[in-house]
C-alpha cells in the first residue's frame, strides 16, 4: 500500500512538461488516451475544484410570494414579456424565468425578483 501512496504523490507532483511526456508514453506504448487523467494530474490532484466552475445560470421562480402583482410587474420588466405572458409565467411557478445567463445577470434578476416578493433560486 505504501508503494501506491508514493506513486500517487509522484503523480500529483509532476510538472506540466512531465505530464505531457507521460501522456505521450501512455498513448504510444500502451494505446491509452490519458486525456482525463492528465487533467487530474496537471491540476495537482484538485482538478474538480476549478474545472467545473459554472458560467451559465438559470433563474428559477419558485413562488410568487404574497405580492404576486409586484412579481408579475418585475418579471414583465426584467424579461421583456407582455403582461399576459409575465402573469402566465408567474402562475406556472416553479418555472424558469431566464436560462443561460451570466452569474452577474442571474444575481441581478434574483435580487430584483426577491425585492418584489418572489422566492427565487439560481441553478
Amino acid at each position: 500500500m505504501a508503494d501506491l501512496k508514493q506513486f500517487a504523490e509522484q503523480l500529483v507532483n509532476l510538472t506540466v512538461k512531465e505530464v505531457n511526456e507521460l501522456a505521450t508514453i501512455l498513448k504510444d506504448e500502451y494505446g491509452i488516451e490519458p486525456a482525463a487523467a492528465a487533467v487530474v494530474v496537471a491540476g495537482g490532484g484538485d482538478a474538480g475544484a476549478g474545472a467545473a466552475e459554472q458560467t451559465e445560470f438559470t433563474v428559477v421562480l419558485k413562488d410568487a410570494g404574497a405580492s404576486k402583482l409586484g412579481v408579475v410587474k418585475a418579471v414583465k420588466e426584467l424579461t421583456g414579456l407582455g403582461l399576459k405572458e409575465a402573469k402566465d409565467l408567474v402562475d406556472a411557478a416553479p418555472t424558469n424565468v431566464k436560462e443561460g445567463v451570466s452569474k452577474d445577470e442571474a444575481e441581478g434578476l434574483k435580487k430584483a425578483l426577491e425585492e418584489a416578493g418572489a422566492v427565487v433560486e439560481l441553478k
